[in-house]
């Protein structure tokens, strides 16, 4: 008989810079957990972005901190062998220590994740090193970071030329330096993001950066074909779940007019 998977943990998965692909999937309930930790993923993110995948909302900036903790709770129920990362929500980052420790602290506590992820750069890199020194494993984000959205005034992609390559370099070397175990790189020219797997000794997990990162994130509806509407040019869809979806509803809604189910005894 095999011996079970050991638990994926931050020091292994850092570890892992420059080996093995890491592979990164978002998940917002059981049943996605499941599937992606039989899967054998390495982490399952319950993202923010369950604010415009799952619940119907337009961006994740309405996603608040109690979902997030009912998100990463029916996730981490499921007592993956994955690194459950939690995203830390739209403005939570920004307030003074004491209140940045207990949202996290109720990620990890209350919920059940293993880290968190906050997206932010150079300016959150000293916050960051606080809540790493109180035992908090974060997950850096940079790049496009959806949550600037309002700010940004729609989704873009970053690396376009030396002044912001050299940025993400600066954010993602503040970033290691404050001690994230990994960096999650989203919307950035591949050759940007070069730059930056090359400057930072933690593993770069890429999401429309291209190749050459040290592992790639899709969310879940997406990579599956579950998504309704609109999907990233740079997604590449690995199943037509939503498809069988349909078709199986199809069938139960026929047998159910036809009375053809359920059988009689």
């Amino acid at each position: 008989m095999s011996e079970p998977r050991a638990k994926v943990t931050p020091p292994a998965l850092r570890q892992r810079k420059g080996t093995e692909p890491l592979v990164a999937i978002t998940a917002y309930d059981a049943i996605m957990a499941h599937y992606a930790d039989a899967a054998g993923v390495d982490i399952i993110l319950v993202g923010d972005s369950v604010g415009n995948t799952a619940l119907g909302l337009e961006s994740t900036v309405p996603v608040t901190l109690d979902m997030m903790v009912h998100h990463t709770a029916a996730v981490a129920r499921t007592k993956p062998r994955a690194l459950v990362v939690a995203d830390v929500p739209f403005a939570e980052a920004h307030f003074d220590f004491d209140h940045v420790l207990r949202s996290c602290q109720r990620l990890l506590q209350e919920a059940g994740a293993d880290a968190v992820k906050i997206e932010g750069g150079e300016s959150l890199a000293p916050m960051i090193a606080r809540l790493v020194a109180a035992g908090v494993p974060v997950w850096g984000h940079t790049g496009l970071m959806p949550q600037q959205v309002k700010q940004l005034g729609r989704y873009k992609r970053f690396g376009l030329n030396v002044k912001e390559t050299d940025q993400l370099v600066a954010d993602a070397v503040a970033l290691t330096e404050a001690g994230c175990f990994a960096l999650l790189l989203e919307m950035v020219k591949p050759a940007a993001a070069r730059a930056v797997v090359a400057a930072v000794d933690i593993p770069v997990v890429g999401i429309g950066a291209g190749p050459d990162c040290d592992g790639q994130i899709l969310v879940f509806t997406d990579a599956l074909g579950l998504t309704p509407g609109y999907v990233p040019g740079f997604v590449e869809q690995f199943a037509n779940a939503g498809a069988t979806l349909r078709e199986g509803l199809e069938k139960y809604s026929r047998a159910v007019r036809g009375k053809t189910f359920p059988r009689a005894d």
